[in-house]
């Protein structure tokens, strides 16, 4: 490996399909041997309290994508969830929206969390009479979406539909998933609604700037191996993006690129069974021993320890 930590041969990278939990699968995830109750449409959607499902979590809840997006509200205590390299803290009166496809974990909650846990998918409106585009009407949702923390400073009409939504999953009547689908779309347009009325906070030029940085990196890590490269696609120089991500962050802009590769490799290494020198060449053309060390370096375990923890 380089001095810079970067492998010493570059290669073209082509993009991989990425590796998806659909919800059935993320059961096994998140719950081992303990199977929640769900309905006839689970697949498309599901709704339940959070409470019901908090004594058969397995904490932490490791790195991983899923097939379907999802949204959890928090009406009492505390989540902590991620998304890609930001962490966040779920409090009372507060919603978190995450697309498919974004890297994300559950690493902690409260004995006293209290809310709702919601997941669907995009073809769950796809009907003539309901015809939403997720991304376009929902920025919350997008997945280039700075923020996707909503605070909800009165919840009863939010709360009256999420509780609409779980008699309709209670109920069980695949004749009625349009409706399903339609007293989601009025919860996520009240979302918008309140979205767009809360007061807009402008962060500042480094800050901004971090933000597109880490979108790209996401975004391109299998196709770019270096911060210049990166900072050329945002039209600026290396010393320039390191400078405000360091002052944002306290990281430099190739400790987040080395990240994001830790991340995406521990994605890779939990939800696929590619050897681990495939996923070695994917993150950024690295030999296996080299590949090896790097993630012992940042995680204290070797990928074949790290694929070999319970989930």
């Amino acid at each position: 490996m380089a001095r810079n930590g970067l492998p010493r041969h570059r290669f073209a990278l082509v993009r991989m399909p990425v590796p998806k939990l659909n919800p059935s699968q993320f059961d096994e995830y998140l719950f081992g041997t303990w199977k929640p109750t769900v309905s006839g449409f689970y697949e498309r959607f599901h709704i339940e309290r959070i409470e019901n499902y908090k004594a058969h979590l397995k904490l932490p809840v490791l790195p991983h994508r899923r097939s379907v997006y999802f949204f959890i509200f928090v009406t009492k205590g505390l989540a902590v969830r991620s998304k890609g390299l930001t962490r966040y803290e779920v409090g009372p009166g507060m919603l978190f929206c995450l697309a498919a496809d974004q890297i994300t974990s559950l690493e902690a909650i409260s004995d006293d969390v209290e809310g709702f846990y919601c997941h669907f998918r995009p073809e769950l409106f796809h009907h003539a009479h309901l015809p939403v585009n997720l991304e376009q009407e929902f920025p919350f949702f997008s997945l280039t979406a700075d923020q996707p923390l909503i605070c909800v400073p009165q919840s009863d009409r939010l709360c009256a539909l999420l509780d609409i939504l779980l008699a309709e999953r209670l109920r069980n009547d695949p004749a009625r998933i349009r409706l399903v689908a339609l007293y989601l779309t009025a919860l996520l347009t009240e979302l918008n609604h309140l979205n767009q009325s809360l007061p807009a906070t402008s962060p500042t030029a480094a800050a901004a700037l971090t933000q597109r940085y880490k979108r790209l990196l996401s975004e391109r890590i299998y196709e770019k191996n270096t911060v210049s490269e990166l900072a050329a696609i945002l039209g600026i120089s290396a010393n320039h993006l390191n400078k405000c991500v360091k002052s944002t962050t306290g990281k430099s802009a190739h400790e987040l690129l080395e990240d994001i590769r830790i991340l995406e490799a521990k994605v890779l290494l939990k939800q696929t069974r590619l050897p681990v020198a495939d996923i070695a060449f994917k993150i950024g053309g690295f030999d296996p021993s080299d590949f090896a060390r790097f993630f012992k370096t940042k995680t204290g375990l070797s990928p074949k320890s790290y694929r070999n923890l319970p989930e």
